[in-house]
């Protein structure tokens, strides 16, 4: 029976210590799947399950050591054989093991996503970007400036490594041209771009709308557009200054990702004022957009060009 005690709380033990390591290295998407209080439940799940692990190797231990079973009349050996601890080991298993929404994808492939602002793609694209990391495609986020012109710029960048560490983007760029005034450097960043597309060697890229009011936005387009003049894929998302003419006509399904890009827009706390990062504008567009697309949520694009090996089913 001692042995058996012992073997038993050592499993135990062992088995929220796995829980612990795996929450860990799956943190980020942990915090996805867990939405709003993501931070709150992630804490939880390390300290109850450190807590329950720390128990079951005391009374192994203790077992072991002293040669005799814990007394079953003790609080803590009771509560540990409760319904509702095994409900909760469940529950936590449950949460380290959650599978991906999207399906992985049979060719994985490289996108690189341009965009003006530290903000721009988590608004305009957040949902793709983290539906096409899960299905296993390669991300690299080039962000142009620190957008200093709305806010504090070492506050951005650092919302900017945030927010792309939320969406799971595999390596973030932020460059130092400056805000407001990237009509006046398109080829400083045409440049920059073409030095990244040669040496990143994206199969789709990503990109401001030509119907685009705001003068980065569009200075972007055109930049991206020289830079990836003899590239097949380029698609452009839809950012909240685009106009009337914005006509996306392809879309990604983001069923299962809407909330995972309200909460990667709210990365980008220093912006919160902006009415346009409100949960509900977020909600608004994906529902509009879906709607146009025959399925729930969706994010358009307008396409430049779209070679279908290139772009396949993303």
């Amino acid at each position: 029976m001692v042995l058996l005690e012992v073997i038993g709380h050592a499993a135990a033990a062992l088995a929220f210590i796995v829980v612990i390591v795996l929450t860990v290295r799956r943190r980020q998407r942990l915090a996805r799947t867990l939405s709003r209080n993501a931070t709150i439940a992630y804490r939880s799940i390390l300290g109850v399950s450190g807590v329950v692990a720390l128990i079951h190797a005391s009374y192994a231990l203790e077992s072991l050591v002293f040669n005799r079973t814990v007394s079953s009349p003790d609080p803590l050996y009771m509560a540990l054989h409760s319904p509702a601890l095994v409900a909760l080991s469940v529950v936590l298993l449950f949460l380290v093991s959650v599978k991906l929404v999207a399906e992985r994808s049979p060719r994985p492939r490289r996108i690189l996503a341009i965009g003006a602002h530290p903000d721009d793609l988590e608004i305009a694209c957040g949902a793709t970007l983290a539906k096409m990391r899960d299905a296993g495609h390669s991300i690299y986020a080039m962000i142009l400036t620190c957008g200093e012109a709305g806010g504090d710029p070492a506050i951005r960048l650092r919302e900017a490594h945030h927010g792309a560490r939320f969406l799971d983007v595999n390596e973030v760029e932020v460059l130092n041209f400056n805000d407001t005034e990237l009509a006046d450097q398109v080829n400083e960043i045409t440049r920059a771009i073409e030095a990244r597309i040669r040496t990143y060697q994206p199969d789709i890229i990503l990109t401001h709308s030509a119907h685009d009011q705001h003068q980065d936005h569009l200075a972007v387009h055109q930049a991206t557009l020289r830079a990836a003049r003899n590239h097949s894929a380029i698609l452009c998302y839809e950012s909240p200054s685009v106009t009337r003419d914005f006509q996306p006509t392809f879309f990604v399904d983001i069923d299962g990702y809407l909330d995972v890009k309200i909460e990667s827009v709210r990365t980008h706390a220093d912006q919160r004022r902006k009415p346009y990062v409100s949960p509900e504008r977020v909600r608004g567009i994906a529902v509009f957009r879906g709607g146009q697309a025959k399925t729930r949520y969706a994010e358009g694009f307008e396409v430049v060009r779209a070679l279908a090996s290139a772009v396949g089913d993303i």
